[in-house]
């Protein structure tokens, strides 16, 4: 069993920035791949970014040149830095993993971009 903990949610004028961070309870060194989904209120959530244990990254098209996903073997969080934030951006931010099958999600972090 994994457990994922976000943090770094808030609200911020379009244009602005944050920092998303996920932290789980195993090494993520032992984690094939991290996701950052995201969830608009009456809209299915999505894929936003993925890293994978080698570093490869792959982004959601709306996002690209945006957002960079990062990982931090020493600290162990995986990261979603969100520079010049939109209203659409705004949503309800979630990590996600699988291990053995298993699909684990965190509690969720709420981004809010307005002015």
């Amino acid at each position: 069993q994994v457990q994922l903990v976000e943090s770094g949610g808030g609200l911020v004028q379009p244009g602005g920035s944050l920092r998303l961070a996920c932290v789980p309870s195993r090494s993520i060194s032992t984690i094939y791949f991290m996701d950052w989904y995201r969830q608009a209120p009456g809209k299915e959530r999505e894929r936003v970014a993925r890293i994978t244990r080698s570093g490869a990254t792959v982004y959601l098209d709306s996002v690209k040149g945006r957002f960079t996903i990062s990982r931090d073997d020493a600290k162990n969080t995986v990261d979603l830095q969100m520079n010049s934030l939109k209203p659409e951006d705004t949503a309800v931010y979630y990590c996600n993993t699988e291990v053995s099958g298993q699909s684990y999600w965190g509690q969720g972090t709420q981004v809010t971009v307005s002015s």
